[in-house]
């Protein structure tokens, strides 16, 4: 009429294995939910960054002072002049990725009021535009292309630093992990 105890150990062993396969299901879909939300957060922070710079690299221009509208082109450090902030004077834009945090970092300098017009040696202001980027030397964040591109792909990419009188095209290329410490 009532259970042996062979027969409760049995059963509760089998309720042990199913409670440990669900508890397998449910961390492995909480895992797998995780890495989707994390790629999607990586994927709007880079697409984000990415976007803010090419707006600005559109309305790149000459500077007030009359120099280059590219200062300098590296594969982590752009510097170039536009007007950013929509004031109708040409600020000095400097990306560049800071390594040992690995953000990217956006600096603006006006120009000083003298004449002529002349700009800081420094960024004047400094922002995070992204956060966990992960280029590195074989992936930089800015490749560069001369007027024959797409038809010269020997010389294309310019080898950085790149000759700034070379430069027509830019590409931004920003590779981003939210959560390092997993694949």
């Amino acid at each position: 009429k009532g259970m042996t105890l062979i027969e409760l150990l049995i059963a509760i062993v089998i309720a042990l294995i199913a409670m440990e396969g669900f508890t397998f299901l449910f961390v492995r879909t909480w895992d797998t939910n995780k890495f989707i939300i994390e790629e999607g957060m990586a994927s709007a922070a880079a697409s984000r960054a990415t976007n803010k710079i090419v707006i600005q690299l559109r309305g790149v221009r000459q500077a007030d002072n009359g120099d280059f509208p590219v200062e300098s082109a590296d594969d982590f450090d752009l510097v170039f002049y536009a007007d950013v902030d929509g004031d109708g004077v040409v600020e000095k834009v400097h990306y560049f990725l800071d390594q040992v945090t690995d953000q990217l970092k956006f600096g603006v300098s006006n120009p000083l009021a003298t004449n002529p017009v002349t700009y800081a040696a420094g960024d004047s202001e400094v922002t995070i535009v992204a956060n966990f980027v992960v280029n590195e030397i074989d992936n930089p964040i800015f490749y560069y292309y001369n007027d024959d591109y797409p038809g010269d792909n020997v010389n294309n990419p310019l080898v950085t630093p790149a000759n700034i009188g070379n430069i027509q095209m830019v590409r931004v290329k920003l590779l981003i992990n939210i959560d390092p410490v997993h694949a």
